[in-house]
């Protein structure tokens, strides 16, 4: 896109409100765009006269600070300003920005980076911006790795309600060491009581966020699903009143540490990089499917939580085949048939887990 000459710049830049200064951001933004776009370079009596802002200034010397001030800003910014001695005569030094150094190089994003980007963008809700993003990973993927770009999150995309106000507050609280006080529906009984807690983590797990920490009025390490919260959450006490434990096992806090063991798995050949990182391969097995005679390598993976796993194998349709174990081979088809059919089955991934608040 090409920009205005330094003659124009001030018609097509940040433009001013009649009668009132130029924002110092806008004027920056108008520097930039003037000094970007000059053939040569432009001295500080074509800045004052061409490029929003500089007018504003009530004299030569005041001038001189502002646009002293900019430039200074700008460079510490990281935009690199150059000057040019047309002569030695001080009215004839100019300025212009090092296109060379200035400019972006050309986006070459691996696949698992492409494939980050598009696991974070999906965390954005925001509906003002989501066509934009949608927009900017399209062209992304456009000129990224095809169907293997993905392989790399696979199995990982976010399925997280929105977190909602307490958050915020209780990230502050564990970032600060500092007790916290709410009112809490229990899971079981229906019961609602306030509760104190020390707060430690707060965790995904299975569609919902989880806070983990110990109750002061139980003398123990509870948890709660946020969404189950009501009203506010306070922060309470002093700072710095309690030390959060080194390693805080959530999956085991929660109640949803599944049974751990080693999946062996049958993968299309060069899919499911992650996979492959964590495993080991240990054979191979004939692919009916394929038709031409080509097989899928067997993989060996070890797992900690089972349902995690079943979630991350999911992701890769039918390019991972699970052998083994039963239990895990089961989890994912009954996965993929919820899938399939459009409806959640019962104890699903989705469910909540067993907060003990």
């Amino acid at each position: 896109m090409s920009a205005p000459s330094p003659s124009s710049s001030s018609s097509s830049a940040v433009p001013a409100s009649a009668g009132s200064p130029t924002n110092p951001a806008a004027r920056l933004l108008n520097l930039v765009i003037a000094l970007v776009n000059t053939n040569a370079s432009m001295t500080k009596q074509q800045i004052r006269a061409s490029v929003a802002g500089y007018g504003d200034a009530p004299s030569p010397d005041a001038f001189e600070r502002m646009f002293e001030r900019d430039k200074d800003t700008l460079r510490e910014l990281g935009i690199p300003i150059v000057t040019v001695d047309a002569g030695g005569h001080a009215d004839e030094v100019g300025y212009r920005i090092d296109q060379d150094a200035y400019a972006l190089p050309a986006v070459d994003l691996t696949p698992a980076e492409l494939g980050v980007l598009a696991l974070a963008a999906q965390f954005w809700q925001d509906k003002t911006l989501r066509t934009d993003i949608s927009r900017a990973l399209t062209k992304l993927r456009a000129a990224g790795a095809g169907e293997t770009a993905m392989d790399v999150v696979a199995g990982l995309a976010p399925r997280v309600r929105p977190v909602g106000d307490a958050y915020g507050t209780l990230m502050d609280a564990i970032s600060a060491r500092r007790a916290v006080s709410f009112t809490y529906r229990a899971a079981s009984t229906g019961e609602v009581r306030s509760r104190r807690v020390q707060p430690w983590r707060i965790a995904a797990r299975r569609g919902g966020w989880y806070l983990v920490g110990f109750d002061l009025d139980r003398g123990a390490p509870r948890s709660y699903r946020l969404s189950r919260v009501e009203g506010r959450v306070r922060a309470t006490g002093p700072r710095d009143a309690f030390e959060v434990p080194v390693e805080v096992d959530v999956d085991a806090a929660l109640g949803s540490r599944d049974a751990g063991g080693v999946a062996r798995l049958a993968v299309v050949p060069e899919r499911a990089g992650a996979l492959r990182a964590r495993g080991t391969v240990v054979g191979s097995v004939p692919d009916a499917r394929a038709g031409d005679g080509a097989g899928r390598d067997v993989l060996e993976v070890p797992y900690d939580v089972r349902y995690a796993m079943a979630d991350e194998v999911v992701g890769y349709g039918d390019a991972v085949l699970v052998l083994g174990p039963p239990d895990l081979r089961e989890a994912v088809v009954r996965r993929l048939r919820a899938a399939a059919a459009l409806v959640l089955p019962a104890g699903s991934g989705s469910a909540e887990v067993g907060e003990r608040g």
